[in-house]
This record gives structure tokens, sequence and C-alpha cells, in this order.
């Protein structure tokens, strides 16, 4: 994850009255989603050239525009506010999967780093997974891959007394380490970074997940074919720094979603459990003259 979890939507706003012969490439506004934690002001300042950049080369008025965490990045995502999306995995795997978004560029974070951690604080005796059964843990917000996805699909089957949404790694480690709950799910390079901020508490890890696919940037089935042309040149033949500074890797490999998408797809029905208590992380059995009428037929 990111700590700045970067997400860059470029929108089109028409000028006067749109009917179906109208070009989009005519569209004059573009605008750019920043979401970062609360640090808003530091994350924008990192897009300006960014910004002007991609002006100067579509010819159009870009704004940039902030989101605080992956749910406002889902609901534009879902509504296709956003036409050029620089996704983390949670939100790309959804973007792709339910709005028809198609990757275009990998991003910047494919690491030894791309996995998810359940944390639990050294002095208390949980081993695995099934030790937290009833206990209550910590999670981040619905969007994110590392921190809620996939580790609700590593608990699944389980039942736990409740979950807390902590809205930033830097929360849901004061959680753990104050003891307001037993684990954490964190993604392993956000636990790199902000560890060092709690030199008082020992913390253990009792679960690495999978791997998790790098971001991607995507490109809503409605933007104009030309304006996504000149806008994937463009970053193509961005000068280095802008690149960097922007998160995304020209050259690098697209990765395949395919199966990332599939485990989304499979929690995605306890968005809601989550906030129940206890918290019952199975699906329901059908009525048993449920099974038997779809047996017979």
């Amino acid at each position: 994850m990111l700590l700045q979890v970067l997400i860059v939507g470029l929108f089109a706003v028409g000028c006067g009255t749109k009917n179906d012969n109208d070009d989009d490439s005519n569209i004059d506004k573009l605008s750019i989603g920043v979401v970062s934690y609360g640090e808003g002001a530091n994350s924008l300042s990192k897009y300006e050239q960014f910004k002007d950049y991609i002006a100067n080369k579509t010819k159009k008025i870009v704004e940039l525009e902030p989101a605080y965490n992956e749910l406002q990045a889902v609901a534009q995502v879902q509504r296709k506010t956003w036409e050029i999306v620089f996704a983390p995995p949670g939100l790309a795997a959804i973007a792709i999967a339910s709005s028809q978004y198609k990757p275009i560029f990998s991003m910047e974070g494919v690491s030894s780093t791309q996995r998810s951690l359940i944390l639990v604080r050294d002095d208390k005796p949980y081993q695995k997974i099934g030790d937290l059964a009833n206990r209550v843990i910590a999670l981040g917000e619905n969007g994110s891959a590392a921190a809620f996805y996939v580790p609700l699909y590593d608990l699944y089957g389980m039942t736990l007394a409740q979950i807390k949404s902590a809205p930033t790694p830097k929360v849901a480690l004061t959680w753990l380490s104050d003891g307001t709950v037993e684990a954490i799910a964190i993604s392993e390079s956000d636990f790199e970074t902000t560890k060092r901020e709690f030199s008082q508490t020992k913390f253990r890890v009792l679960h690495t997940s999978r791997w998790i696919p790098a971001g991607v940037v995507l490109a809503s089935p409605n933007l104009d074919r030309n304006l996504l042309s000149v806008i994937q040149k463009s970053m193509r033949e961005a000068p280095p720094d802008i690149v960097a500074d922007a998160g995304y890797v020209p050259a690098a490999k697209i990765p395949n979603y395919e199966q990332f998408i599939k485990l989304v797809e499979k929690v995605r029905p306890f968005e809601e459990k989550v906030k129940q208590t206890p918290v019952v992380l199975v699906q329901p059995t059908p009525p048993v003259t449920t099974q038997i009428n779809q047996q017979t037929k």
C-alpha cells in the first residue's frame, strides 16, 4: 500500500449541450484525484508537474481533486466519474470487473513487500489465524487490497467479536499497540515505513498473505479513443521525474488481474457484514427446501 495511495482520475466536463454526435476529444476539463490519507496538500504538490504536463499535451484545463480514502475512490469508479484512474489493487479489481475499466500502465510498487500482513503484539499468545476467533481485530477501509480484501479472504470461515475500521495504517498500529484490538491487517510496505514510530512496542507477524498484483493505471470505457491515445503517448514519453512522482512504470508489464478479481468478488459480499457484532465470515446456508429445489432442477 501505500501510505499515500495514489488514485488519479481524469473526467470530462463538456462545454455547452452535448449530443450523440459530439466528439469527446473536445472535452475541455480534466480532473486529477489524489488519495492521501489526510495529507492532501503534500500529495497534491507532488502532482503539480504531472498536472501541467498533461494539460500541455492534451490542451485541456487540468484540476487536482483530492480523495481521502479508498471508499471515496470506489464510489467514484462505480459512478465512472473518473476516466483515467491511478488505481491501487483493490480499487483496480473492482473497476475492471464491475465498471469495464481497462488497464493501460502498471503502477510503481511491484516489490517483495506487496503483500498483506496480520500482526499481533509479540507478548500475545496467538500462533495462527484461527487463534483470533471471537477477538477484536482492525482492518483498513473498503477498497484496500492489503488491509481489507485480502485479509478478509484469509479470515474466511471465522467468527470475530468485532472488526474495527482503521482509516490509516498509523491508526491501526496505534490500536494494536495500546490494546484496543488484538490484531490488525496492514500491507507489508506500510508496516515497514510506519513501525519506526512505535519503537516501544514489539509486533509479530501472525500471517503473511499471497502476493498482491501491482496497482494499474486504468482507462474508462467512456473515454474517447483519440484522447486516450494522446494521454497514453504523453505518459510513455513523460520526463523521468514526472513519471516517478505520478508513480507509474511505462515499460513494466501490466499484471494479470484475473485471479485477484475472483478473490475480491468472493469477499465483497462481506463488506456490510464487517459492521455487525459479532462478525460471522461465512456465507449463509440456504434453507433445506431451497437446497431440495435446486437438486431437483
